[in-house]
C-alpha cells in the first residue's frame, strides 16, 4: 500500500524570533531518508510575547516569517524541493503552520481551523490551535488532522494540565475555511450519557444541507497528531538545591547512573495516558532522546550553529536550570488507525518512522522535537453498524467528552479579552507602545497648556 509521509515539528519558541539559518539546518534531521516529506506541520508555542500574540495580525509577522525562510532553505537540500505555507492558525501565543510540497498543492481538497484557549479566562496564553484537510490521493481523499496545544506549567500544576486537555477536547470545534469549502465526515460522536443540548452544534439546520457538520477532534474518519509543549513533568515538587547533581547528562551507556532514561519513569504524560486521565486514545513512539526542557541560560549563550550539531554524545554538557525538573515537555502524539480499518487490511497502520530531540536553539530553553510519520494513503471508511458495535470504546466513536455547545461564544469573549491584555501590554511592555503613549501624554499636556494660554 502507498503511504503519505507528514513531518512534525513541535518548538516552545521562547516568545523570540528564531535564526532561520540555524533552524533551517536541523529542522529535517528527523527524516528517516532524505526525501522531502509531502506535509510538514510546525506546531509553535510561544510564538511572541503576549502583546504581539494577542493583537494578531501583521504583529506576529516578524516572528513566523522567519519559519517560512527556514523551510525554503531546509527544502533545497532535499533534491530542490519547495514547499507552500497553504495555512497558518493561532490562537494567541500557540500557532499551527501546514506546508505542502508546491506540486501537490492540488490535492488539498479542503480546509478547516480550529482554535481555543484555556489559560486565564479562556485566553490563548495557552490552548490549541488545529487545522483539518481533506488530501486527495488517487481515487481517495483521506482526512487529517493537526492539532499545536500548550498546557499548563509548573511541575505541581499536573491536574490543571489533564483539565486543559479536556477542555481542549469540549472546545476544539472544527469548521471550514471559507463557506464553499466541502467536505464528508461525521461530527464528533458523543458519550451516550451526553446531552441532547450538544444536538444544535452537530447537525446542520433545515435547508442547510451545504453546510458541513462542525466536527471535534476525534471523528471516526480523520488521522489525527497532536503536538506542543504538553508540560508533563518528572516530578510533581520543584527540586531541591542540589537535586540537580543526578540530573541526566550525556552517555552512551544506559546503564549509567546519570542516563536519561533513569529519568523516564518518573514521566507525568506516560503515567497520565496509561491511566486514562489525559491524551485519550493517542499513542507515542519511544522516547529515545534526552528531556527537552529546561535548559540554563548557559546553554542557551551556547546554542550557536557552529557549535550545535544532532547528536548527544559523551563529552558534552546538558546544562540544566536548577529551579526545574529537565523534563519531555514537547512531545508527538498519534492516533493509530481504527479498528474497523485494521480488520479489512491488517498492515494499515500509522508507522512512526523516526522520533527525536533536535538541537538547543539559542531563542529557547526547550529544544524542538520532530516525528516522521508514513500513513497508508487510504481513507479511513465510516465503520458499518456491526463494526461500530465491536469498535463502540474506540475514541474516534466515543471521545472522552462532548463538545462545549458554548464554544464559539465563549471563544469570542475570550477574543476580546485577548485584545484589551494585548493592547494594555503593547502600551506597557513594548518600546513602540511606550513611545506612543508618550507621544499621547505629551500631546494632550502640550493641548492643555496650549487652551490655557488661549483662555487666558
Amino acid at each position: 500500500m502507498s503511504s503519505l509521509n507528514p513531518y512534525v515539528v513541535t518548538f516552545n519558541c521562547g516568545r523570540e524570533p528564531i535564526d532561520p539559518s540555524t533552524f533551517s539546518t536541523h529542522l529535517f534531521s528527523a527524516l528517516a531518508n532524505p526525501t522531502a516529506p509531502d506535509i510538514l506541520i510546525l506546531c509553535l508555542q510561544e510564538i511572541a510575547p503576549i502583546a504581539y500574540s494577542f493583537l494578531g495580525g501583521s504583529y506576529l509577522v516578524p516572528y513566523l516569517s522567519p519559519f517560512r525562510h527556514a523551510v525554503t532553505i531546509a527544502a533545497a537540500s532535499l533534491d530542490d524541493a519547495s514547499y507552500v505555507n497553504i495555512i497558518t492558525r493561532n490562537i494567541g501565543m500557540t500557532a499551527i503552520m501546514v506546508f505542502v510540497l508546491r506540486d501537490q498543492t492540488a490535492q488539498v481538497r479542503w480546509l478547516e481551523t480550529a482554535g481555543v484557549g484555556v489559560g486565564m479566562y479562556e485566553m490563548g496564553n495557552k490552548g490549541a490551535a488545529g487545522v483539518r484537510m481533506g488530501y486527495s490521493i488517487g481515487d481517495s481523499t483521506l482526512e487529517l488532522t493537526f492539532v499545536s496545544a500548550h498546557l499548563a506549567p509548573m511541575e505541581n500544576k499536573l491536574q490543571r494540565r489533564n483539565e486543559d486537555w479536556m477542555n481542549i477536547v469540549r472546545g476544539l470545534v472544527f469548521t471550514p475555511v471559507s463557506p464553499t469549502a466541502v467536505r464528508k465526515n461525521t461530527a464528533q460522536r458523543l458519550p451516550q450519557e451526553s446531552s441532547n443540548d450538544t444536538e444544535p452544534l452537530l447537525q446542520a439546520s433545515p435547508g442547510e444541507d451545504s453546510i458541513p457538520p462542525m466536527s471535534g477532534l476525534y471523528t471516526p474518519t480523520s488521522q489525527l497528531i497532536v503536538a506542543g509543549d504538553l508540560n508533563y513533568r518528572t516530578s510533581s515538587a520543584k527540586p531541591s538545591p542540589d537535586a540537580h547533581v543526578t540530573w541526566p547528562q550525556p552517555s552512551s551507556d544506559a546503564n549509567a547512573k546519570q542516563h536519561y532514561s533513569r529519568l523516564l519513569p518518573s514521566d507525568q504524560l506516560k503515567r497520565e495516558m496509561q491511566a486514562g486521565r489525559t491524551c485519550h486514545g493517542l499513542q507515542e513512539a519511544p522516547v529515545d532522546f534526552p528531556p527537552t526542557y529546561k535548559y540554563s541560560d548557559e546553554a542557551r549563550s551556547a546554542a550557536t550553529s557552529q557549535q550545535q550539531d544532532d547528536s548527544d554524545a559523551d563529552g558534552k554538557e546538558w546544562r540544566w536550570a536548577k529551579h526545574r525538573w529537565p523534563s519531555w515537555c514537547d512531545r508527538v502524539l498519534y492516533l493509530d488507525m481504527p479498528p474497523w480499518m485494521k480488520s479489512m487490511n491488517p498492515a494499515a497502520r500509522v508507522e512512526v518512522q523516526r522520533y527525536k530531540a533536535l538541537p538547543l536553539m539559542a531563542t529557547s530553553d526547550h529544544r524542538p522535537v520532530a516525528c516522521s510519520f508514513s500513513i497508508p494513503a487510504a481513507a479511513i471508511p465510516e465503520p458499518s453498524e456491526e463494526q461500530e458495535r465491536e469498535a463502540k470504546t474506540d475514541v474516534r466513536l466515543v471521545p472522552p467528552c462532548g463538545l462545549n455547545v458554548l464554544w464559539m461564544e465563549q471563544r469570542e469573549a475570550a477574543r476580546t479579552k485577548e485584545v484589551m491584555v494585548g493592547i494594555a501590554a503593547y502600551l506597557g511592555l513594548t518600546w513602540e507602545g511606550r513611545g506612543m503613549l508618550l507621544a499621547i501624554v505629551v500631546g494632550a499636556l502640550g493641548g492643555w497648556a496650549a487652551i490655557r494660554a488661549f483662555l487666558q
